[in-house]
């Protein structure tokens, strides 16, 4: 499956618009495929201000987040890879979203069969080991 992170973020972004807030981005600048203003770059990370006013031509694509902004009035390209994004928030209350930096997007795994026992469906009446949870009372 694709990443769940551009879906997450186009929604915040939506999201915090639609209530008046100010959107924000916090981005991994050390990562590859980033480019900012290195000026603004505090230990490795930079946040940014992706509101309509403070951006033009902002592209949320699924891979990149792209925009045209000024920075101390001088214009800057910035370029960010959606994997540097590591969180969206609102400036005004901080509601938001952080990614965790590892986000493999992979479908977590199901339990194999030396955990449950090798035992599948069934009643699982009097078994041990049949994969489902038994309470016990520990004194």
């Amino acid at each position: 499956m694709n990443s769940s992170r551009p879906y997450l973020l186009r929604a915040f972004y939506e999201w915090i618009v639609d209530n008046n807030a100010t959107p924000y981005i916090v981005v991994n600048a050390d990562m590859p495929d980033v480019s900012v203003p290195r000026d603004y770059v505090d230990n490795g990370r930079i946040v940014l201000n992706i509101s309509p006013g403070a951006v033009r031509a902002l592209i949320v694509a699924n891979d990149h987040v792209e925009f045209n902004a000024r920075f101390a009035g001088v214009p800057h390209d910035i370029y960010v890879s959606m994997k540097a994004i590591t969180a969206i928030y609102a400036k005004e209350n901080g509601r938001g979203m952080v990614f965790k930096d590892d986000e493999e997007d992979e479908p977590p795994q199901g339990p194999n069969e030396n955990e449950t026992g090798g035992s599948k469906g069934g009643s699982g009446k009097g078994k041990k080991g049949n994969g489902r949870p038994k309470l016990t009372v520990v004194k």
